[in-house]
This record gives C-alpha cells, structure tokens and sequence, in this order.
C-alpha cells in the first residue's frame, strides 16, 4: 500500500507543470459553466491589482468530469504540488476539498448556502481551515414577485441531486410551497440524457417552472425556456444571466463580485490571516430582474407592483 501511495504521488506532481513562483494558487471548478468561468477571471483580476501578477503567483485551473472521484483527484493533485490556497467554484467540489485537503486553506466562490449544503456550521466564523463566498440570495423574494404576475397552483422544479446546492434549492421552494398553499413537481435532471424525458412530463402537469443551478439545467436553460414558451409556462430562476435567456424572472447574485470578494479574501490568507477566523462573505450586487419580452411572448401583463419592485427590466 505505501508503495501505491508513493506511487500515486509521483504520478500527480509529474502530471502538473513544475512552479517557481513565490505563491501558488491551485482553482477548480465543479463544473464547465459560464459563472465559474467569470468568477475566476475576476479573482484574478483583483489578485493582480493588489500585487499578486504573473511575476510573483502561479494559478493553475482545472475544471474535471463533474463527478465526485473527479474532483477529489484534482484536490490530491494541488496538494501534492505544494498549493497555498485551494480556490474552489461551486458546493460539490468545494466538499470534496474539505474532505481531500484539510491542511491546505480552502477559499469557496458561488456556493449557494454554506450552511445549508452541511459547508459550515456559521457564516460568521467556520472554525477550520477555510472561509469563501456564498451566492444565497432570497429565494422567498423570487417567488413572491411572481406570483404578484401570476398565482402559482403547481410549480415544476428542475434539480440535480448530485449537486447539493441543487438540492438546497429544491427543499426551500418546497417549504415555501407548504407556507402558501401551491403544489410542487420535482424533476431530477442528473444528466443532460434525462433533460427531455423530465421536461415533457413536467410541461404537462405545472404552470410555472423553476430551474435549479444544477449544471445540467444551466447549460440547457435555452432550450428548457423555448420548450416552455411554446406551451406558455413561464421559467423562473436564481441562475445568473437567466433573464437574459429568456426567464420571465430572475433573481441573480453578481458572479463577477464574488470572483473580486474572493480575491481580496485569498489576498488576505496569503498574508498570513487565519480563514478559520473570517466570515463567509455575502453576495451585495443582487439583481431581482423581469423580462418583459417574455411575459409578451406569454400573454402576461406584469402589474407595477412587481415592476416597481425590479432592480432591471429587460424591454
């Protein structure tokens, strides 16, 4: 067995360019999506802009097959290569480093619930080695404002349950259905094969749609609002740039101030501040926005109420 480990070390150091910067910072991504991607480019953007450039720090980004075995090799192999922060993008990878890499300090981004997804037990202080940015928003907000456009009787909900943000997701729409009355029909979609299969019997049965962060809704969230246009069901979502792929609303946490949040968080690790002892950040570019051209395309007249309430409308 020590034979085998010593081997596998070797294997992962020799599989990633040597380093010779004096700090190395070590990203993955859960999975290859738009919002991780523009997180990280802001990250580095604000590590460069406080003196942390391509002179003085290596960043190395991997984004693996989003599956658990995946993502922990990429946690062993920025361990074995001496890593000082871990940065990681979104709530399944970021477990993984938990459980992979505990010596090393982990830094989260666009993790939806820190606490809900079992991350940390406070957003005021996690109490081990490692501290991020949460993407929560109020999922109560979204709801409401659209059943000011139009009550809800049955909600479908688009979820991956291998994604625990996903599912965090789907367990508050739940509960907020059981506050106010309406029903709920849930779809796991684990994979883009089952996408077709889910959204057909959902159509069938719901009059308003919401689409989880899972990664498969995400990337199919074209296709799922033209599908449910054409049977005019209206498509709801927390996930960022949805309003701008035709949700009728939205309500969405800036990826692009998590990406500089996190950089001023890692700046202040590689400094030599304890992320046991910091705060998870909180999303404050929050943007509740409702497409008007959709609620056209869907013959709905959206009152002032709700205008008045919207940080955006898309016209």
């Amino acid at each position: 067995m020590l034979t085998l480990t010593l081997a596998f070390s070797l294997l992962v150091v020799m599989s990633l360019p040597a380093h010779s910067a004096d700090k190395l910072i070590a990203a993955v991504l859960t999975s290859d999506l738009p919002r991780y991607h523009d997180a990280h480019r802001a990250f580095v953007k604000a590590l460069a802009q406080r003196g942390y450039d391509q002179n003085n720090t290596e960043i190395i980004v991997q984004s693996p097959n989003p599956d658990p075995i995946s993502w922990a090799n990429s946690i062993r192999k920025f361990k074995a290569i001496g890593a000082n922060v871990i940065v990681t993008y979104g709530a399944p990878v970021t477990l993984a480093a938990l459980r992979e890499s505990p010596e090393v300090p982990v830094l989260f981004v666009d993790v939806y619930g820190p606490v809900e997804t079992g991350i940390s037990r406070s957003m005021s202080m996690t109490g081990r080695n490692f501290t991020g940015i949460s993407s929560k928003v109020p999922m109560a907000t979204l709801i409401r404002t659209y059943q000011e456009i139009r009550p809800i009787r049955t909600l479908g909900i688009v979820y991956n349950s291998r994604e625990v943000g996903s599912v965090v997701q789907l367990k508050e729409i739940k509960r907020i259905a059981a506050q106010q009355g309406f029903a709920v029909v849930e779809a796991n979609v684990p994979s883009p094969a089952t996408l077709d299969g889910a959204i057909n019997s959902l159509l069938r049965q719901v009059d308003c749609l919401f689409v989880s962060e899972g990664s498969t809704g995400s990337r199919a969230l074209d296709k799922i609002v033209h599908r449910a246009s054409a049977t005019k069901v209206p498509v709801i979502s927390l996930i960022p740039d949805a309003s701008d792929r035709g949700a009728l609303v939205a309500l969405e946490a800036n990826p692009v101030e998590q990406g500089q949040m996190a950089g001023d968080y890692a700046v202040r690790i590689l400094s030599g501040r304890k992320p046991a002892q910091m705060p998870i950040g909180t999303p404050r570019k929050v943007e509740l926005i409702i497409n008007l051209k959709a609620a056209k395309l869907l013959d709905l007249s959206v009152p002032f109420q709700a205008l008045s309430a919207a940080s955006r409308l898309i016209k």
